[in-house]
């Protein structure tokens, strides 16, 4: 039997906090990585598989709420799917979870090295890469609202940035550029370019990592999550038509610093602003990465607590009441994985993971209406069954798609959950009854007195 940790993190974001945190999360993938879906589909192959993903994330976003209001636990998905589906639910939703955030950093972390090689070729990607690591570990275990305060300012500048780095290049936008071979792989290359397209948006639902921090968690939680993702669907596709219509779109689909070479096509890559834009860049780049950490760290830390990790893990510094050994644990697996691999299989690999866990997560919300429909939910999903119907459609196809396309990876990461599971039963885990929160949220009591 998993106890609860006598330690309790502090309540303390709220609105402003919850937003910079979800763009904060998501908004490196505005930065980098979603050009590499030019490859497999062109621009407009790459366009349309975008409308489909933001369609995914606006009725994902509604029906998760819905979840993270009920349940507000840091496990996040592990904690809804525990709860609807048991143990091994539970485990499964922790793991693709774990794999989202955990790998979804070492991802940015390769970006803002590229960035910072793109200013100072002598630097290597790598070692700055592990430099951010260790610096960003640091930062969140000094403290939530510290870092949440951080998140605020780095992700007003990274978003002031995008929105200048429109201004600039917009003028320069040619439709017969961003037209140019715009299908090159025919239908077949919009299934290819899913993964790259949820890069756009992915780790968004990482606030609800933070929901046992949060103030007022029913009323601020949704107001969070609905302005952070209306700001990122916005900068996406800005971002993505304007970059593709400045030149030949070819010349930017490979590179982990897309942005840079686009305003260098337009300004020179010797002119001051090329130098200044790229460096103001490192703030998007940043905020994501920091936001992952934060993130990650959390999931481990509920797992840990729920005693699915070992329990060290699960322990708060006594001067800060942050995970701290969860942070470190975190940093650990994003540097070995920079170590063995490249942006674009950390990327998939780091899509897999989340794309799993909103499939989970929406078959938990399907599961808990009829299971327990008296169970408190302030904020409830619009045009249910419809959003979750529609989101659970488009995860699924996109994670079909992605075994397809990538076929060794998918091995490797379901050979990881093999071996997760394994453990877990070795060890008898899927006997033993949680005892937490999540497990005895409030009911709504008015509902069974209307009944």
């Amino acid at each position: 039997m998993a106890l609860k940790n006598t330690d309790y993190l502090k309540k303390v974001l709220k609105p402003i906090h919850l937003w910079a945190i979800g763009v904060g999360l998501v908004i490196s993938g505005e930065y980098f990585g979603w050009n590499l879906g030019w490859e497999v589909s062109g621009t407009v192959g790459f366009l349309i598989a975008t409308l489909i993903i933001t369609i995914l994330y606006i009725t994902f976003i509604f029906s998760y709420t819905e979840l993270t209001t009920s349940i507000p636990h840091a496990g996040g998905a592990f904690a809804y799917a525990y709860r609807a589906m048991g143990p091994f639910g539970g485990l499964i939703a922790g793991y693709a979870t774990l794999i989202d955030f955990l790998f979804a950093t070492p991802a940015i972390a390769f970006g803002l090295g590229a960035y910072i090689h793109f200013l100072y070729p002598t630097i290597t990607v790598l070692n700055s890469a592990i430099f951010f690591n260790i610096i960003f570990i640091l930062i969140n275990i000094w403290g939530i609202k510290e870092s949440a305060t951080f998140s605020v300012f780095i992700t007003l500048l990274a978003v002031a940035e995008l929105l200048l780095f429109m201004g600039i290049v917009s003028p320069n936008f040619k439709l017969h550029n961003f037209l140019n071979n715009p299908l090159p792989f025919g239908f077949s290359g919009i299934f290819a370019a899913l993964p790259y397209a949820v890069w756009f948006y992915l780790a968004i639902e990482g606030v609800a990592m933070v929901a046992e921090e949060v103030k007022n968690p029913k009323r601020n939680i949704p107001i969070g999550y609905i302005s952070a993702l209306a700001t990122m669907v916005l900068l996406a596709l800005g971002v993505m038509i304007f970059t593709g219509g400045i030149t030949d779109w070819h010349k930017f689909s490979s590179l982990d610093y897309p942005l840079p070479a686009a305003i260098s096509e337009v300004l020179g890559k010797g002119n001051h602003l090329t130098g200044l834009f790229t460096s103001i860049g490192l703030f998007g780049l940043i905020a994501s990465f920091h936001g992952t950490i934060l993130a990650s760290s959390r999931q481990v830390y509920a797992m840990a607590r729920s005693g699915y990790l070992p329990t060290f893990l699960s322990r708060l510094s006594q001067k800060f009441k942050t995970p701290h050994w969860a942070l470190i644990a975190g940093g650990l697996v994003s540097i070995l994985a920079l170590y063995t691999g490249t942006t674009q299989q950390i990327v998939i690999i780091s899509v897999m993971g989340a794309v799993l866990m909103y499939m989970l997560s929406m078959v938990s919300l399907f599961i808990l209406r009829k299971k327990e429909p008296y169970l408190l939910r302030p904020f409830k999903a619009p045009f249910y069954p419809l959003f979750p119907s529609i989101a659970l459609l488009i995860a699924s196809i996109t994670f079909f798609t992605m075994i397809y396309y990538n076929f060794t990876l998918s091995i490797i990461f379901f050979t990881g959950l093999a071996i997760i599971a394994f453990i877990f039963m070795m060890l008898g885990k899927h006997k033993i009854e949680l005892i937490e929160d999540f497990m005895v949220p409030p009911i709504n009591e008015e509902l069974i007195k209307n009944k």
